[in-house]
């Protein structure tokens, strides 16, 4: 099936995530989001209620919430409640970072009950796990596989965008062969244009984590192209 543009944007995660996103980002990824109906839009946790406020009048576009972001190494109840707290600011969708260090240090029961808390605290709202796919070996990519899938996770994520690397060929082909049908994987941290979205997307990404910039980039390229 060929993808539309509409298709395209109801793929897209827009974010102002960074450690320097300011007002005007968390502005700026709002109207482009609604401009297209992008189907959400991530801001860090002090914009939250501006970025619920920004979107009130748009029923498509969703408002995302993080927990334990950037580091994954907050603990379990801190990551909980910040994931109750987002959603009661009115977040549609949960995006948390995995403990990394956890994670590679073989403490799979630990990681486990960390994913299951928070996706026990959003209850039927969709819950991301993020791997930060560039710190990790193959064989700990698929252990974060699936101990997400089995603990409750809609998704599995590549990266938060602060790593070097995220969004490889590699990684979303291996991710889609541990999680199959079981759960979705979302790319992101360098999905900078039209053709790498769509190449990931035959590779199994059905989500794609992007800044306004980049998600301009690949809007403007597919208004073109499709």
């Amino acid at each position: 099936m060929e993808l539309t543009i509409n298709d395209i944007a109801a793929m897209l995660d827009i974010s102002a995530v960074r450690a320097d996103s300011t007002e005007s980002d968390v502005r700026e990824m709002a109207e482009l989001a609604c401009k297209y109906n992008c189907i959400a839009c991530f801001a860090m946790p002090s914009y939250t209620e501006l970025l619920v406020e920004l979107l009130k009048d748009n029923q498509q576009v969703k408002t995302g919430g993080v927990a334990g972001f950037p580091s994954g190494a907050t603990t379990t109840p801190a990551k909980a409640a910040q994931a109750l707290e987002m959603i009661g600011l009115g977040c549609g969708e949960i995006d948390m970072v995995i403990n990394i260090g956890r994670l590679r240090s073989g403490d799979h029961d630990y990681v486990s009950k960390d994913i299951k808390a928070v996706a026990d605290a959003c209850g039927n709202i969709p819950l991301k796990v993020i791997l930060e796919c560039h710190y990790l070996s193959n064989e700990e990519i698929v252990t974060g596989c699936k101990l997400s899938a089995d603990a409750g996770a809609a998704f599995v994520k590549t990266g938060t965008g602060w790593a070097p690397t995220g969004a490889t060929a590699e990684n979303i082909a291996l991710m889609k062969k541990c999680v199959g049908d079981r759960i979705q994987v979302k790319a992101a941290g360098g999905v900078g244009d039209l053709d790498t979205l769509l190449n990931l997307h035959k590779l199994g990404a059905t989500r794609f984590g992007v800044s306004s910039r980049s998600a301009a980039i690949i809007l403007n390229q597919a208004e073109q192209r499709l």
